[in-house]
């Protein structure tokens, strides 16, 4: 059974203990909601489920919390998942799962980094295997792959030029959903140079890399999508994504933000397309070093990745992610009106995994 997505939004993406900080994990996917049903010309009794991507949130079923906060009803059931920084994506594909011809499943995920409690992180792989902090992970990443510290930054000044630039054009405003007196992404910074980036110094290992200006932030925010069946998105005459393929992968813990390139492949093997074939790439960007690694694994011109900024310069909050990747294709190929073209997200996962989707916008 096809699966379209027929609505998408997201909060602003806030910087941990600023303009969000006071609000909850449930707080963020709640005001999220409510704007999506009536995008999809939904209502509760439409919905068969809620699935949330959360990565270190306060625990229980924050799915159904978020829902019965946002007035969503009593019998509207809710489900938590997490693939740590992959969980809005994956969230994405299990909702896909559930769909029924006829109802909608809202799903997308969702980070309080401000609000959680939980000390430190916890594991992503037995440490045996292999389970670094994501910097130094990125570090080794890039060394690797003989990424240089010059493209890096080159990388992280293009993120957050398109970024200021797509947020001055407005290309953002119809996906975001102002909250807690938020109403634009919080992380891009007008005045980068790369003067400034090349001033930073490494800030995870002997030398690496990886520095503050080509990493991304600490951030709060959530982003769900509203998932139908296509026979029901065509009955209803709304225009939407199809989804063509998924693929999540796992690989060696020692290298985690490699993931995304094997489900990227998978993913495109599935649809029967070549990355030639897609007009919008969404990765995500965790660090410069990393993306850029990924890019070369793929033969893919960075400059085709995050034609309006990515993660460096917009922020990665951990469990919404995923999630932010299919807002974001949702609006440069359906808001757009890119009738027939197709777009790709990919995001690598701490512990070695990947997710990927392949979409084609449709009318």
């Amino acid at each position: 059974m096809t699966v379209a997505v027929v609505a998408a939004r997201r909060t602003p993406i806030g910087t941990a203990g600023h303009g969000l900080a006071a609000l909850t994990a449930a707080d963020l996917a709640a005001a999220v909601l409510p704007p999506l049903l009536v995008d999809a010309g939904l209502t509760a009794q439409d919905v068969t489920e809620v699935v949330l991507g959360n990565c270190t949130g306060p625990g229980g079923d924050l799915a159904r919390v978020a829902a019965l906060q946002a007035g969503l009803g009593v019998t509207v059931p809710g489900l938590t998942v997490d693939r740590q920084c992959g969980s809005g994506l994956a969230a994405l594909v299990v909702g896909a799962a559930l769909v029924e011809d006829g109802r909608a499943v809202l799903a997308g995920g969702v980070e309080s980094a401000s609000t959680s409690t939980r000390p430190g992180r916890a594991p992503f792989a037995p440490a045996g295997l292999g389970d670094p902090e994501m910097g130094e992970a990125a570090d080794l990443v890039a060394a690797a792959a003989g990424i240089s510290r010059e493209r890096q930054d080159a990388y992280a000044l293009r993120s957050h030029r398109r970024a200021v630039a797509a947020a001055d054009d407005g290309r953002f405003a119809a996906e975001l959903v102002p909250v807690g007196g938020l109403s634009r992404d919080e992380r891009p910074r007008p005045g980068m140079t790369g003067e400034r980036l090349a001033r930073m110094r490494p800030i995870f290992s002997a030398g690496g890399t990886a520095t503050a200006g080509t990493s991304c932030g600490i951030n709060d925010g959530a982003a769900v999508v509203a998932l139908v069946t296509e026979a029901d998105r065509v009955r209803r005459g709304l225009p939407g994504l199809r989804l063509l393929a998924s693929a999540t992968v796992g690989i060696s813990p020692r290298t985690p933000g490699l993931g995304l390139v094997p489900a990227a492949r998978a993913a495109l093997d599935r649809a029967g397309v070549g990355l030639d074939d897609i007009a919008v790439i969404e990765l995500n960007e965790a660090f410069a070093g990393q993306v850029l690694a990924c890019c070369d694994a793929l033969a893919l011109a960075p400059e085709r990745v995050c034609l309006e900024g990515g993660a460096i310069a917009l922020g990665h909050p951990w469990g919404a992610s995923g999630a932010v990747l299919a807002v974001r294709l949702f609006t440069q190929l359906v808001r757009a009106g890119r009738v027939g073209a197709l777009g790709l997200a990919a995001i690598a996962v701490g512990g070695g995994q990947g997710v990927a989707i392949v979409v084609e916008s449709c009318r």
